[in-house]
């Protein structure tokens, strides 16, 4: 059997090249109106992966949406899947990857003496570097992330697609290309170490909730939630911190991070009275009722999602 190896014609070479030339002129326009909006960017992170150009973070939360919209529609007369064994691998992964991102953090800022209340991004030399290479991976964990909203298309647990779980995957990721452009390292820790900390707990959770037998001894949900609500709480304390006791860190950050930060705790709030404090008046009720209750752990068990899918808790992440 011959091969035959199709080359581009001069014609379409010439449409490719053109077609790149165009997108590079595309983003240095681009770059160029951001810059002059925001300022220099930081010279330590030119080159990395996803973070030269603006369009491509776009693009990704742009699909994202799209199959948010998109999936549940694909899906609707088709039944769920069950992804048992992907998403116990799936969770197992980013619980490694939160810890390392959790322990490399920490052991940075402790050996380099990162100042607590304020910490500017190019004070501590080789520690800063460390930082910036740990914030990259968790800005990329942002991408793989968006796969908790495409499980939830899979199952058919579209009542976890939340306003919520999508403003947060969504912004996440966009925000953390402008803070790794900008201030990739100093006081920009300290949320991201606390986040990777509570994500070692929840995803650790969600990969052993992926095993029927385990989920009956599963107790500890509800307490994730108040774990993201004190790590929000301690973000903006610590950010507030910094405002109070300048050390050269962009104030406009600060003051950035204080408003995202008041946005997630009040969405998380209401999630947590919605599911939580509702959930047990109800059970009250269906307990008085006819004597018994539902399974507190927030999973179905040994029957089918669409069985259940009424009787189940939605994630806050």
């Amino acid at each position: 059997m011959r091969l035959h190896v199709c080359a581009l014609g001069p014609g379409q070479a010439r449409l490719r090249i053109l077609q790149r030339l165009e997108m590079e002129a595309f983003n240095h326009k681009l770059n160029t109106y951001i810059d002059s909006w925001m300022g220099p960017r930081d010279e330590r992170v030119q080159g990395w992966l996803l973070l030269d150009n603006y369009p491509p973070t776009f693009a990704l939360t742009l699909m994202y949406l799209l199959i948010v919209w998109l999936g549940p529609k694909y899906m609707r007369h088709r039944q769920p899947v069950s992804c048992q064994g992907l998403l116990v691998l799936y969770n197992l992964a980013l619980t490694l990857l939160s810890f390392y991102m959790f322990y490399e953090m920490v052991s940075a800022v402790w050996q380099g003496g990162y100042n607590f209340y304020c910490q500017d991004t190019h004070s501590a030399g080789e520690t800063d570097t460390k930082i910036i290479n740990v914030l990259w991976w968790y800005y990329f964990s942002k991408v793989i992330e968006f796969m908790d909203t495409f499980f939830f298309i899979l199952r058919k647990n579209n009542h976890q697609i939340t306003f919520l779980h999508i403003y947060h995957h969504a912004s996440m990721l966009n925000i953390w290309w402008f803070v790794m452009n900008w201030v990739p390292c100093g006081h920009s820790y300290f949320g991201a170490s606390l986040n990777s900390f509570i994500h070692v707990l929840m995803y650790s959770y969600y990969g052993l909730s992926a095993v029927p037998a385990i989920r009956p001894y599963l107790w500890w949900k509800r307490y994730i939630t108040q774990g993201q609500l004190i790590q929000f709480f301690l973000t903006m304390s610590q950010t507030i911190c910094a405002v109070i006791w300048p050390c050269g860190f962009p104030r406009s950050w600060l003051f950035f991070q204080i408003f995202y930060m008041a946005s997630l705790i009040a969405l998380f709030s209401n999630f947590y009275i919605q599911t939580y404090k509702k959930h047990r008046v109800s059970q009250k009720k269906a307990y008085h009722q006819n004597g018994s209750v539902d399974s507190l752990n927030g999973h179905a068990n040994g029957v089918t999602p669409t069985e259940t899918i009424t009787h189940r808790k939605v994630r806050a992440d």
